[in-house]
């Protein structure tokens, strides 16, 4: 039975900025297009929302409220055939603070 080898390095990006995330996929894209890797993405993930709801003034009015909303942007990309040169220039990236990376190989 031949086993399959499953070339593939899968980058997950997160943050609560839209424009940080694009900035950052750029830069990831623009990297890996100069080395000889197969790039598939970045595929956009749903967007979560969480909601938050405060009592303004918690001793008296109970009828009144705020609602605070936090979106977390979520995007994917897969790299296929990565050689040695791609991983050493996903090393030396430079990527904005406030964007959370998990890299899955």
């Amino acid at each position: 039975m031949a086993q399959m080898t499953h070339n593939r390095v899968r980058i997950k990006l997160k943050t609560y900025e839209n424009k940080l995330l694009t900035v950052s996929c750029n830069n990831i894209i623009n990297t890996i297009n100069k080395t000889e890797a197969v790039i598939f993405g970045p595929i956009s993930m749903p967007t979560r929302r969480k909601i938050y709801c405060v009592l303004r003034s918690p001793h008296v009015d109970k009828d009144s409220r705020e609602h605070f909303e936090i979106r977390v942007y979520t995007k994917i990309i897969d790299i296929y055939k990565p050689s040695s040169k791609t991983v050493d220039a996903l090393m030396k990236l430079n990527i904005p603070s406030g964007v959370d990376i998990e890299v899955k190989i």
